[in-house]
């Protein structure tokens, strides 16, 4: 296959921007107020410019520090953005979302870095950044779920292992969904943009597959992990 990836120039990009356009154009003409989804295009443009940049420096500054840095802040962000649905309790239950993710989501980042590509040095920021970065997220958006649905449920008077079950349930229902998906209804991000780039789609699904699987594992980990860890805490608070 032709190993070459097509290069997006800046005015073929700007056709990208069409449908956006028809889109604030509708919101518009229904008086929906275009303000915040105008915000949100901007935004996502500066923040992926930005990004591109950093992560430029980064693969070429060829550092175990800078990759560990930005893992760090990767794992303080992603934390503290799982309590978003707790924000009365963020403080209390900070500590144990970051221990959950980092437990759940480092330990299969070093499992597939490691075990499956076995990367040389540990440290490659082309690889390890964007693997980390799928699972800090996935990770983040399961431990969420967990913590709402518990909280949901224990102020619903149900005890405490019940809530705990359906919170696991929920948490993993969209990771649950996509396994079923994939292949079917889906061809995910990182598979599309290596058939994309010009590699075997034979090659590519393998990648898939670990992806699929550190998702799923670092959902299900870091979930549990949290879901033990906050016990004491809705205890205390009188809700168990």
């Amino acid at each position: 296959m032709d190993k070459s990836i097509q290069i997006i120039s800046i005015p073929n990009l700007m056709v990208a921007f069409v449908p956006v356009v028809v889109v604030l154009f509708v919101l518009w003409r229904w008086k929906q107020g275009i303000k915040s989804s105008l915000w949100a295009v901007a935004r996502m443009v500066v923040q992926l410019v930005l990004v591109g940049y950093v992560l430029t420096y980064i693969f070429e500054s060829d550092s175990a520090w800078i990759v560990m840095a930005v893992l760090a802040v990767m794992l303080f962000s992603s934390s503290w953005i799982a309590l978003r649905t707790l924000s009365d309790r963020r403080m209390e239950l900070f500590t144990k979302a970051f221990a959950s993710i980092v437990v759940g989501g480092g330990a299969v980042l070093m499992l597939v870095s490691q075990g499956v590509l076995m990367l040389d040095p540990w440290y490659m920021p082309q690889y390890l950044i964007p693997l980390a970065g799928m699972i800090f997220a996935n990770a983040m958006n399961c431990v969420s779920l967990a913590g709402e649905r518990l909280s949901s449920e224990l102020g619903r008077g149900e005890n405490y292992l019940a809530a705990r079950n359906t919170a696991m349930h929920a948490a993993l229902i969209p990771i649950t969904n996509s396994l079923f998906a994939v292949g079917l209804v889906s061809l995910p991000g990182m598979m599309t943009g290596q058939i994309l780039s010009g590699v075997s789609p034979l090659i590519a699904v393998r990648y898939q597959i670990m992806v699929m699987c550190m998702a799923f594992g670092s959902a299900g980990i870091s979930v549990s992990i949290f879901l033990l860890l906050v016990r004491s805490s809705f205890d205390s608070s009188g809700r168990d």
